[in-house]
């Protein structure tokens, strides 16, 4: 296992960190993840969640994907935690250059992160699928069955659904970042979900740095590894002024 020490290097060392993160980012402000022991694909619904949160499914079973996602993916009580916060930190020290994220919490902009590319969206934006009104991640909360819009449209969550494509310029600039930087810190991910997972072999830089609570496919090619907790790690960072 590498030390902080090493870590804390590459941070002084490096000045176009790009951070690629998955669910283990925001499992430490209590939303869940889906693959781990105590995550969504291990409990049970009527429904597996995967086949919930599918394009098909929504079309078909409006109602009971609606009933899944506000029980399951609106986690709007939820604040940013110490690995939001040190990121945004690092981002305004001139460190980040961008945060690439697999969540669709918005935490990284709760915390203050300016430059950050959303794979799979974000809950906090939805749309009429007939006329393209905005509505707030609050009001799908707080509505009841289908919610749609005063034209009669469907809402629809900006969340990329299985069996949907990823957006171009959302991809276009992750890609564009991670294959600037000098150094490339995977934290938080399995790395199984593809596309977004294929992502990192973008990376030209210098280190890349690989912190999960688990063992993934990746740590034998990354230069060093933390099977750690995301945030507490990162607390432990300093950041010069």
């Amino acid at each position: 296992m590498n030390t902080l020490e090493e870590l804390q290097s590459v941070i002084d060392r490096s000045r176009k960190i790009v951070f690629f993160g998955g669910a283990g980012v925001s499992t430490e402000s209590g939303i869940p993840d889906f693959r781990s022991v105590d995550g969504l694909y291990n409990q049970k619904y009527d429904y597996p969640p995967e086949q919930i949160l599918s394009h098909t499914f929504f079309e078909r079973n409006t109602a009971e994907f609606y009933r899944f996602y506000r029980d399951k993916m609106l986690c709007l009580d939820k604040k940013p935690n110490a690995a939001h916060l040190k990121l945004a930190e690092l981002e305004r020290a001139g460190k980040l250059s961008a945060v690439v994220t697999q969540n669709i919490d918005g935490l990284h902009q709760a915390a203050g992160s300016k430059r950050v590319y959303e794979l799979h969206g974000s809950v906090l934006r939805n749309h009429c699928r007939k006329c393209r009104k905005f509505f707030s991640a609050e009001f799908i909360k707080n509505s009841k069955g289908v919610p749609t819009c005063d034209c009669g449209g469907v809402i629809k969550p900006d969340v990329v659904l299985y069996e949907e494509g990823l957006d171009d310029s959302t991809v276009n600039g992750a890609l564009n970042a991670i294959m600037q930087a000098d150094a490339l810190i995977i934290a938080g991910t399995s790395l199984t979900v593809y596309p977004a997972a294929g992502f990192i072999r973008y990376f030209r830089g210098d280190t890349v740095v690989l912190i999960n609570r688990d063992k993934t496919p990746f740590d034998r090619q990354a230069d060093l590894v933390y099977h750690d907790k995301v945030g507490e790690l990162l607390s432990q960072i300093r950041v010069a002024n």
